[in-house]
């Protein structure tokens, strides 16, 4: 049945040939011949039953052999269709928050950044040309993996993702101007940057609104999502006698501040008060950066000529056979 789906020929129009030979065979069922009509007398002599079956048996294979060179030369192949995926991609650095807020577990089962990298890692496994970069940034910002489509390094890195690798606090800032200065020279015209946050601004010397004007003129357009559920949550805090020790601490986060730089670079902003949200919010990103792709389709055949042609010289063989036999070839 997957051959049938993928057959064609490259010379239809020799098929018609068989409109005629289908009407001539219609018309020789339904006619009643005047006499008895009979390749040779002997046969007649041998009995008219006889004589009727070796008649059809020629005409049969005589039928055959037609339709099987008129199907042969018709060339009947099947293809297998393969695509060239030709696109210039969408640059995209991810920057995520790693201060100790992240730890925060109002995402229950997973505290923030757990979740927060799952959602990453489902984003990275649906680009196709996309070239990605990861920025971890808390009181400072630091490139994690440059600009690559090197998808499973990438996921590595973000598996490795944990609080405490830098200084503590939240440098927004400063994770704008480094992502930004990933960019620049980035190809394409196409240039985001997806920025992930559970606080305020309180570390780094650049000011995140001089930073998002600054991306603004390079062309880059950046998506602000802030994470954390509403008034309070535990965040661990240290251990103790049974364990982590948390305190209940408040959510801030600069809706503000998040709104001005995607507005500034032509992004969006985004809020996070759970899992779910997180999850559609990323799904959301994505559809909104596809890539724009040209597909040029390439066709490899595989002729199947031989099949129908063997079977008409198989007609033919068994005719020449049938002759010989019944004795009306010299």
């Amino acid at each position: 049945m997957n051959i049938l789906s993928r057959l064609s020929f490259g010379a239809p129009w020799w098929l018609a040939l068989l409109v005629p030979l289908a009407a001539w065979v219609w018309w020789r069922r339904r006619r009643r011949p005047p006499a008895i009509l009979f390749p040779r007398v002997d046969l007649l002599l041998r009995g008219p039953a006889r004589g009727r079956w070796v008649a059809r048996a020629l005409l049969a294979s005589r039928v055959v052999a037609i339709v099987g060179v008129c199907v042969a030369v018709a060339r009947p192949r099947a293809g297998a269709r393969a695509e060239q995926v030709e696109s210039d991609g969408i640059s995209i650095i991810l920057a995520i928050d790693l201060s100790s807020s992240m730890l925060a577990e109002d995402f229950k089962p997973l505290n923030r950044l757990e979740v927060a990298k799952q959602r990453v890692k489902e984003f990275i496994n649906a680009r196709k040309v996309d070239q990605v970069g990861i920025v971890a940034f808390a009181g400072e910002a630091l490139t994690q993996v440059p600009l690559t489509m090197d998808y499973p390094v990438l996921l590595a890195a973000v598996d490795n993702l944990q609080p405490g690798q830098l200084d503590d606090g939240t440098a927004i800032g400063t994770a704008i101007a480094t992502s930004a200065n990933r960019l620049k020279d980035a190809p394409g015209r196409s240039k985001v940057l997806v920025l992930l946050t559970d606080g305020m601004n309180n570390r780094g010397a650049i000011d995140p609104r001089t930073a998002a004007d600054a991306a603004a003129a390079l062309g880059i357009r950046v998506y602000t999502i802030g994470v954390g559920s509403e008034g309070t949550a535990p965040v661990p805090v240290g251990r103790g006698v049974f364990g982590l020790r948390y305190e209940n601490r408040p959510v801030e986060i600069d809706d503000a501040l998040l709104q001005y730089v995607a507005d500034a670079t032509g992004g969006r902003y985004f809020r996070a008060r759970d899992g779910l949200a997180l999850q559609r919010i990323y799904g959301q990103i994505d559809q909104m950066e596809r890539s724009p792709i040209r597909a040029r389709r390439y066709v490899r055949y595989e002729e199947l000529y031989r099949w129908p042609l063997g079977i008409a010289i198989a007609a033919l063989v068994a005719e020449l056979a049938l002759l010989s036999w019944r004795g009306l070839v010299p």
